[in-house]
């Protein structure tokens, strides 16, 4: 194995009571709501263009307000996250055997609040957020990527998600795919 790449919410950690709390907040302030039972079946692990146009009727600005007030807030939650220990101790594990690669739909600024809180940024090798591709998931663009940029053969890496989106990129890809169910 020479690559392991890794998907950040819900794979890395499990980031849904942060991300809940503050797309509340922000959708508060825009005088919209949103319930937990909602967030967690319908928009959990989806970029925010493909939830939030429901929520506020397609306002365009109001949806582009939204989320970055949302992207602000982020940090103020971080302690409701929940890191994957067991995925975390097994990248520590080969970090000196072969690359390690962080793929994520997740805002740049976003990714890196929670990387450093829980003091992550140099297990990676490579970070490739959503501010660094044109595509999001299922879109493979991330992981071919992170492929061409380590010189490795799809055969050669492994990826690690969560959501139907994240597994469809990786079979686009052509990579082996484990999939995260849940953790303690």
């Amino acid at each position: 194995m020479k690559l392991i790449m890794v998907d950040l919410d819900g794979t890395l950690f499990d980031t849904k009571d942060v991300n809940y709390r503050a797309y509340k907040q922000a959708l508060n302030a825009m005088a919209y709501d949103i319930d937990y039972e909602y967030y967690c079946s319908y928009c959990n692990g989806k970029h925010y263009k493909d939830f939030l146009p429901k929520i506020v009727a397609d306002n365009v600005s109001a949806m582009e307000q939204i989320h970055q007030m949302k992207k602000s807030l982020y940090k103020q939650y971080l302690e409701f996250a929940r890191p994957n220990n067991n995925l975390i101790k097994l990248l520590e594990n080969n970090k000196n055997s072969c690359k390690i690669a962080l793929i994520t739909t997740a805002s740049k600024e976003n990714t890196y609040d929670i990387l450093e809180r829980f003091s992550l940024v140099e297990l990676f090798d490579l970070i490739v957020t959503r501010d660094d591709i044109s595509k999001s998931k299922p879109n493979p663009e991330g992981y071919l990527y992170a492929l061409t940029y380590f010189g490795v053969e799809a055969n050669e890496a492994i990826i690690f998600e969560d959501s139907d989106v994240g597994i469809e990129a990786a079979k686009r890809c052509g990579v082996q795919c484990y999939v995260i169910i849940g953790y303690n």
